[in-house]
């Protein structure tokens, strides 16, 4: 696992700039059809190094999406239905993890390898259905031809341009520091969350699993469609309808976070992590909709490429610290304190983070 968020999260900055200038379908093609094929291969790994350095490649291949694919989303997508998009997006992830718990259920009925290959088979044929059906925006088709043939462009010193124009961005590094910190408990609960609820339910694993599993998913679903849906109405009216949105969002993580970690029975065990996952979807639905609101067309795909790198090792981070407080039997009040951090973010966002228009252009 170690291997796949550290080349995810370096990648990710340099898939946002590749996916600014060039037809994003392809990327978007490219990486489920690399995905699909490494899943593929691994049924047929018969050591650990052969697994190792196909986790390697599956980094590069899922990097090479995240950017792209919510780019192209709010390209498509303006005022009216952009966070209700990238929420119904974002549930597709929901999804998926939710039914990643079932692969060693399919793999006992069968063979894991067997559950690799066809999962592989699977993503290949999609891909197939994407190239018939995806297409990219023509306006960002035209701009990469434009950049392709300009042959004055150097592509690595406009990739670095566009870099400058992030950094000296300080409503940029405000989202940066925005979205990082509840990237902290956001990763805490898909790795120790299981763990927490066997300790503070006294259930086994096998049952502690699913539980917590299904209570994170089925409420960050509702989260993110209601928190799109209340960004897209609450934008209309504000033009700091999606910060005040999110803040909604990650203001609800903090009781839950408190609840996760002291609560010792069942309704608070599962009051809060229904109160978490309603938080962070409402959160995850407008991360990308406000750095639309900062942050032009143009350089969206690496501006989130960058937050995604600063969430994936904040989250690999936190996962280490965790580890040692569950050795050290602190994990439910270490836990908790991560409330504590929220709660800045939550401030300085509520604070700081003022947008002057609901969709930054290029002109603007």
């Amino acid at each position: 696992m170690a291997v796949f968020l550290w080349i995810y999260g370096f990648m990710s900055p340099v898939a946002g700039m590749v996916a600014d200038r060039v037809n994003r379908k392809w990327l978007i093609v490219g990486s489920l059809f690399v995905w699909s094929f490494v899943t593929l291969m691994m049924g047929y790994c018969t050591d650990f190094n052969q697994i190792y350095y196909l986790r390697a490649l599956m980094g590069v291949s899922e990097a090479l999406y995240i950017p792209a694919g919510l780019s192209l989303i709010t390209d498509y997508h303006q005022e009216k239905t952009r966070s209700l998009a990238v929420g119904i997006h974002m549930t597709g992830l929901y999804v998926g993890q939710a039914l990643g718990g079932f692969g060693a259920t399919v793999a006992s009925a069968y063979t894991w390898e067997t559950t690799f290959h066809w999962f592989g088979i699977i993503g290949i044929a999609y891909s197939v259905v994407l190239i018939i059906f995806l297409h990219d925006k023509k306006d960002h088709v035209e701009q990469a031809v434009k950049l392709e043939n300009y042959p004055k462009e150097n592509p690595i010193s406009g990739a670095f341009k566009g870099l400058g124009m992030l950094f000296t961005n300080i409503a940029f590094w405000i989202i940066l520091l925005y979205f990082a910190t509840p990237s902290l408990p956001g990763w805490a609960t898909k790795n120790w969350l299981p763990t927490l609820f066997a300790e503070n339910l006294s259930l086994d694993m096998s049952e502690a699993g699913p539980l917590s599993t299904f209570t994170i998913a089925i409420s960050s679903f509702i989260g993110v469609i209601a928190g799109g849906i209340l960004s897209d109405k609450w934008i209309q009216r504000n033009v700091r309808g999606r910060v005040y949105t999110g803040a909604i969002g990650l203001a609800l993580t903090i009781p839950s976070l408190l609840l996760l970690g002291f609560g010792h029975n069942f309704p608070m065990i599962i009051g809060g992590g229904l109160c978490f996952g309603i938080g962070y979807g409402i959160f995850d639905a407008n991360n990308m909709p406000i750095l639309c609101q900062f942050i032009s067309p143009r350089y969206r795909a690496t501006a989130y490429g960058i937050m995604n790198m600063t969430g994936v090792f904040a989250g690999a981070a936190i996962t280490d610290i965790l580890g040692k407080s569950t050795d050290a039997g602190n994990l439910g009040h270490d836990f908790a304190m991560l409330a504590g951090l929220v709660l800045i973010a939550l401030l300085i966002q509520v604070i700081f983070l003022r947008p002057k228009v609901a969709n930054m252009t290029d002109e603007c």
